[in-house]
C-alpha cells in the first residue's frame, strides 16, 4: 500500500513539475497575454538600459556615476541570467535551444560580464584592455531585437504585414551601425586620439559604411582596419537584401489586379487571374440583360 502511494505521489509530482515546464515555455514565448507582454516589455526595457550603460561608459563620466552604472548592468545581467535558464529549463528539445542563434547571442552577451566578476576591477587591473574586448560584447544585445522583429510576433502587432521588412531593415541598419561602433571604439580608442568615445566611433562608422570617407577619422591598428572591413562588407550585403525584400514586396502588390470579384468583393488579385481566389467567380463574366 505505500509503494502505491508512494508511486501515485511521485506520478503527481512529475504531472506538476510537466505543467510548471510548459507554463514557463508558454509565457516565455507568449506576447498576446497580460504576461507575456509584460515579460517581454520588460526584457526590452533590459536591453535597451544595458545598451545605454554600455554607450554612457565610453564617456569621460564620475566614479561614482561609472560604480552605479556597473551596478545596473550587474542587475540587468542578473535577469538575463534567469531568463535563459527559464527559457532553457521551458524549452521542449534543450539541446536544440543551445544551438539556436538567439540563445547564442544570449549566452556570448552575459558570459563575458560573468568572466569580469572574477577578474579584479582595481589598481593595475582597472586599465587591461582584455577587460574593455570583453565588455564590447555587450553591443551584442541589440540582436534580441529581432525576436521581436518575427513575422508571429511584429512587435506585439504593432507592425503590418506590410511594414515588416520595412522595420526589419531600419533595425538591421541600427544594429550594424551600433555593434559596428561599439567593436570599433574598443580597438581603437587605446591608439586613436580622434575615437575619444561612442560618438566618435559611431560617426566613423556611418561615414564608412555610406562609403562618404571624410577621412577626418581613420582606424590607426591592424583591428581597427580589420572591424572597418567587416563593418563595411555586413552593410553591402545585409541592407541590399533587407532592402531587395522590401521592393520584391512593392513589386507583388503593384502587379496584382484591382479588379473587383461581383461575388465576395475581393480585390487585388494576381495579373493573370481569370477567376477569384476567394470564391471562383469569372472576374470577367459580362452582365447579363438583368444585372
Amino acid at each position: 500500500m505505500s509503494c502505491r502511494a508512494t508511486s501515485t505521489e511521485q506520478g503527481e509530482d512529475a504531472s506538476q513539475l510537466r505543467a510548471l515546464r510548459e507554463a514557463i515555455q508558454f509565457y516565455m514565448i507568449d506576447f498576446q497575454t497580460p504576461l507575456g507582454k509584460a515579460i517581454d516589455i520588460f526584457i526590452i526595457i533590459l536591453n535597451l538600459l544595458v545598451v545605454a550603460v554600455f554607450v554612457i561608459d565610453t564617456y569621460p563620466i564620475s566614479d561614482s556615476l561609472r560604480l552605479f552604472l556597473w551596478r545596473v548592468e550587474m542587475a540587468a545581467i542578473g535577469f538575463f541570467i534567469v531568463e535563459y535558464l527559464l527559457r532553457l529549463y521551458g524549452a521542449p528539445d534543450r539541446f536544440a535551444y543551445v544551438k539556436n542563434i538567439y540563445s547564442i547571442i544570449d549566452l556570448v552577451a552575459i558570459l563575458p560580464t560573468l568572466l569580469l566578476l572574477a577578474i579584479p576591477l582595481s589598481g593595475a587591473y582597472a586599465d587591461i584592455r582584455f577587460i574593455n574586448i570583453l565588455r564590447v560584447f555587450t553591443v551584442l544585445r541589440v540582436f534580441r531585437f529581432l525576436r521581436f522583429m518575427a513575422k508571429e510576433h511584429r512587435l506585439f502587432g504593432i507592425i503590418s504585414l506590410e511594414m515588416l521588412n520595412v522595420a526589419r531593415l531600419v533595425v538591421t541598419i541600427i544594429m550594424i551601425f551600433f555593434v559596428s561602433s561599439g567593436f570599433f571604439y574598443y580597438v581603437e580608442s587605446p591608439v586613436n586620439p580622434q575615437v575619444q568615445n561612442f560618438g566618435d566611433a559611431f560617426y566613423f562608422t556611418v561615414v564608412a559604411i555610406s562609403t562618404v570617407g571624410f577621412g577626418d577619422i581613420v582606424p590607426k591598428s591592424g583591428w581597427g582596419r580589420l572591424v572597418t572591413i567587416m563593418m563595411i562588407v555586413s552593410g553591402i550585403i545585409l541592407i541590399p537584401i533587407q532592402a531587395g525584400r522590401i521592393f520584391r514586396e512593392w513589386m507583388s502588390v503593384c502587379e496584382r489586379k484591382t479588379a473587383v470579384c461581383k461575388n465576395c468583393n475581393l480585390e487585388r488579385h494576381d495579373a493573370d487571374a481569370r477567376y477569384c481566389k476567394r470564391c471562383g467567380q469569372d472576374l470577367y463574366q459580362k452582365k447579363g440583360p438583368g444585372d
